[in-house]
């Protein structure tokens, strides 16, 4: 009767323990009915916010003096975004998705997880059309395709078969060494093989 109880009792101090370290900012300056103020409140939440703030010092970091003019903004509206949360029907979900998806995004974009790649697809039979993918090892999975002058991300996404990954308005459905791959929103899917 009493390891059910110990399971419980260390569950608790776990959390606590994560309570009391908070999110990265100030959780005594935050406006109340805030989606701060339910990640201060939200043990989960709280995590994700310090992973945050060491994702995107890493990216800081990398980005050096290349991108800090893309990346400083973007940051801005991705806590935008994150704070949109409120007119959502399940505000923890969405104000969780949301870190998760810029998380992946900043370990993707900076390269601050192991990669596989890069991988080239000759398209159409045409040897001057091609993707180049770069696949990494982020949860969820992402992979960065280049064409031409224009970059993806995309985020892995359920398939029956092969492996599936879905951007903005790009696709790529790998299966075999071949690829189904779509570019930009309408656009004819495109029948691509792994370069050797």
């Amino acid at each position: 009767m009493k390891a059910p109880l110990l399971i419980c009792s260390s569950l608790l101090l776990a959390t606590g323990n994560a309570m009391a370290q908070g999110p990265s900012f100030d959780c005594s300056k935050v406006e109340k009915g805030s989606i701060e103020e339910l990640v201060c409140q939200n043990a989960e939440l709280s995590a994700l916010d310090r992973q945050m703030a060491e994702v995107y010092g890493q990216a800081l970091k990398k980005a050096g003096n290349e991108h800090p003019a893309y990346l400083k903004p973007t940051q801005r509206g991705w806590i935008k975004g994150r704070n949109d949360c409120w007119k959502s029907s399940d505000i923890p979900s969405c104000a969780k998705g949301n870190y998760v998806d810029r998380i992946t995004e900043l370990q993707a974009r900076y390269r601050l997880v192991e990669s596989i790649g890069p991988v080239i697809y000759q398209c159409n039979g045409n040897p001057a059309d091609v993707v180049i993918v770069d696949f990494f090892r982020t949860e969820p999975a992402t992979l960065i395709a280049e064409r031409g002058d224009s970059t993806s991300l995309m985020y892995r996404t359920i398939s029956g078969s092969g492996a599936k990954y879905e951007g903005p308005n790009e696709l790529f459905w790998e299966h075999q060494g071949e690829a189904t791959i779509r570019w930009g929103y309408g656009a004819a899917e495109m029948h691509c093989k792994k370069s050797p």
